[in-house]
């Protein structure tokens, strides 16, 4: 497959969110690839909410990129050594949709925080959040990248050269997913 739609989910709704950047460059580093970043902007999960309204369509829109999407790429930050609220709630809201689009599609994961672990408790605990879904994860290489406000130049791109290659290795290895 030569070109890829790629979907992105940063678990940081900042504009300036490293996390994005880590998707943005991601989807650069695998070469013929169309990034779309999905809104994460979403209500609080509330049962009431859906029993009363049904599942929101910002959620069903997020379902339904997800199961159009080639591949997902999912990028968090580590807060408190989980992932970010922003993130763990989408993953439950799309997990009362009808269907499941996650089943069987190709995703990577990724982090990028400040401490020097470079998030990998919460990398971690988002595999977690991801099995019940089965999708196809990407093995590897891991990407956690550390000191994440000094790794990223003007431009946006990832400076670290092991970083560059583990990320490129990554889009690789999910291209060969596909």
């Amino acid at each position: 497959m030569a070109h890829v739609k790629l979907l992105g989910l940063s678990g940081a709704l900042r504009a300036s969110s490293t996390n994005t950047l880590l998707l943005k460059e991601a989807a650069r580093l695998m070469g013929d690839a169309e990034l779309t970043l999905a809104d994460l902007n979403l209500p609080l999960y509330d049962g009431d909410l859906e029993a009363a309204e049904g599942v929101p369509l910002a959620v069903q829109k997020l379902a339904d990129q997800i199961a159009k999407a080639d591949a997902v790429l999912v990028a968090s930050p580590e807060y408190n050594r989980g992932i970010s609220g922003v993130l763990k709630n989408a993953l439950d809201w799309v997990s009362r949709v009808e269907g499941n689009p996650w089943g069987g599609k190709p995703v990577a994961l990724m982090s990028a925080a400040a401490g020097r672990s470079g998030g990998d408790r919460g990398f971690v605990m988002l595999h977690n959040c991801m099995t019940p879904f089965a999708p196809k994860i990407v093995a590897g290489p891991e990407v956690t990248v550390a000191a994440n406000y000094s790794e990223f130049d003007a431009q946006g791109r990832l400076q670290g050269e092991l970083y560059v290659q583990n990320l490129t290795t990554l889009m690789a290895n999910l291209r060969a997913a596909i």
